[in-house]
């Protein structure tokens, strides 16, 4: 029986071949990951978006029409127009030329009951030829409405008359008359229209 015989000189040599061999290895690997970037985690995304917000609405509400005027101004200018009105009836019946002079605007236009354009100076004319002659002039559902400076008059008129040829023009007829005060802050008609209520069967 042979027994082998170790060289402990031999034994620690690859020992520290060995150690020397494993700790070049770590080395290695430490000077690697010292090399090597470190790699961070992106951050969340924090921005929050937010809903879009919705256009303004830039239509106004709507404004009432009739403008709105004190209770007692208001009080006041509606006994003015219905003095005027009165005075305008009166004057058509009497064919008082003179003082609807002074109820016209200089700019006054109408629209007679047979479509045509009536001026100032045209209906004053008129008023003076005396072709028109009304026996009765009643107005009724007058109604009022103020715009500032400017009254808005519509009524229902039953008229009895004739012209010069001696043609009837009684009938009923639908009136607006436009009032605006004028730089002396006096109320003056400056639109009539007279449209003729027809009645069934009755011609054109």
């Amino acid at each position: 029986m042979q027994v082998a015989v170790t060289n402990p000189s031999m034994h620690m040599c690859r020992r520290v071949a060995l150690v020397s061999l494993l700790v070049a290895v770590l080395a290695q690997v430490a000077s690697a990951n010292s090399q090597t970037p470190q790699q961070h985690p992106h951050p969340q995304n924090t921005k929050t978006t937010t809903a879009p917000k919705k256009p303004k609405d830039t239509q106004k509400a709507p404004v009432s029409q009739q403008s709105k005027m004190p209770r007692a101004q208001k009080h006041d200018a509606r006994h003015e127009i219905d003095k005027l009105e009165e005075t305008w009836r009166s004057s058509i019946l009497k064919g008082n030329s003179v003082a609807m002079k002074d109820l016209l605007a200089d700019n006054y236009v109408a629209i007679t009951s047979r479509g045509t354009i009536q001026t100032k100076e045209q209906a004053l004319a008129r008023l003076d030829s005396g072709r028109a002659h009304y026996t009765s002039l009643e107005l009724s559902d007058i109604k009022v409405r103020f715009y500032g400076t400017t009254a808005l008059v519509t009524s229902l008129a039953q008229v009895t008359g004739s012209n010069a040829d001696g043609e009837d023009i009684s009938g009923s007829f639908r009136y607006t008359r436009v009032y605006a005060r004028d730089a002396q802050g006096n109320w003056k008609i400056v639109s009539f229209e007279a449209s003729r209520i027809r009645q069934s069967g009755e011609r054109r």
